[in-house]
């Protein structure tokens, strides 16, 4: 009876065992599938970020000045750092102390230096152009990244433009600044868009006409198009729109294979929630070559609103000529003012259209 009844027990304890190893058995099985599972995850992840980054440098190789260092890009373009420009800070309408900008919102995408035979507008519409096929090449359906393009329309007889690309797959968070201004009007886009302009090297001439630096509400002191989809936001800014800011173009485009120039696109903050301010994304340029410049076809598809004539360009040139006289040292003991209430030297004074740091 006791044999009997340890040979059960043995028995019992052997089916227990093997009840135990089995149910190991498929713990381990189970381990390493989901650790396989998280592997292969990761590899796709690492591989479509690969891919992602493979397709950006694409289209930032692909225009017709290169992408080069920010230390060293002469007849090139560059993302320089965003600790360069300073921002409204978390207190500043208290204090009226800016900070260095931080990280960008968008990631740079790319650069365009284009010339056509009329003004260029609504880039990102234009079935030949390079960035619109780049994505559609690489995004043939599905959710496509979002673009956001800055065109610089420069007012001069070859019509050319200068457009700063950006992008991001990151969603817009409901609410933020960024969703209010894709969802706004035009008048809320022209009350927050802001750009402010370094001038990193050049003439002196130059310096003394733009500043250290240019802030500008885009909106109040120029004519600007937004062209707007699900995929994309295309700002036009027409510098010719006002003679001013045309007169320091054109004054500056004779100089330009020597300037190097820093521009950060941003929305401004106006409440204490929007503080402090964020960089929506910055473009460097370098001693660019007009003759370099590639030549497009206009778009005819075009919207009515975003063509308008350019003023003669001896206009500009006289203009030009004037600020050049105007900014001669010896001609005015206290030049700094440029005769616009667009233009001031006023500081920190951001009511105005156009703010210059001197």
């Amino acid at each position: 009876m006791a044999i009997f009844i340890g040979c059960v027990s043995t028995t019992q304890i052997e089916r227990n065992s093997g009840k135990q190893l089995y149910s190991f058995r498929i713990y381990l099985v189970f381990s390493y599938y989901v650790i396989d599972l998280l592997q292969g995850k990761s590899r796709m992840d690492s591989s479509g970020e690969k891919k992602e980054l493979e397709w950006i440098e694409r289209v930032r190789s692909e225009g017709a000045v290169p992408l080069l260092d920010p230390d060293n890009c002469r007849n090139g373009w560059a993302s320089p750092p965003g600790y360069k420009f300073l921002v409204r800070g978390p207190d500043y309408l208290s204090t009226r102390v800016k900070v260095p900008a931080g990280e960008y919102l968008l990631k740079s995408l790319g650069f365009d230096w284009i010339r056509s035979s009329t003004k260029i507008g609504e880039v990102l519409k234009h079935p030949s152009g390079r960035v619109k096929k780049a994505i559609e090449e690489e995004f043939p359906t599905g959710d496509k990244p979002f673009v956001w393009a800055f065109n610089l329309q420069v007012p001069s007889k070859d019509n050319y433009s200068a457009v700063a690309y950006f992008t991001t797959r990151e969603p817009i968070l409901e609410g933020s600044l960024m969703d209010q201004f894709l969802k706004g009007d035009d008048g809320f886009r022209n009350s927050r868009l802001k750009l402010i302009a370094n001038i990193v090297k050049g003439p002196w001439i130059v310096r003394k006409a733009v500043g250290e630096q240019a802030i500008c509400i885009i909106g109040r002191a120029l004519s600007c198009n937004y062209c707007a989809s699900d995929s994309f936001l295309e700002v036009d800014v027409d510098i010719g729109s006002s003679m001013v800011a045309s007169a320091i173009v054109h004054l500056a485009f004779g100089y330009i294979t020597t300037l190097t120039v820093d521009l950060a696109f941003l929305i401004e903050s106006q409440t204490e929630s929007e503080l402090p301010e964020q960089l929506l994304g910055a473009v460097r340029f370098s001693e660019l070559d007009p003759a370099v410049a590639r030549p497009t076809e206009p778009y005819l598809g075009r919207s009515t609103g975003s063509l308008q004539s350019n003023l003669p360009t001896r206009l500009w040139k006289s203009i030009g000529q004037g600020f050049s006289h105007m900014l001669h040292p010896g001609d005015h003991e206290n030049g700094s003012s440029l005769g616009s209430p667009c233009v001031n030297g006023i500081g920190d004074n951001e009511s105005s259209s156009i703010e210059i740091k001197k």
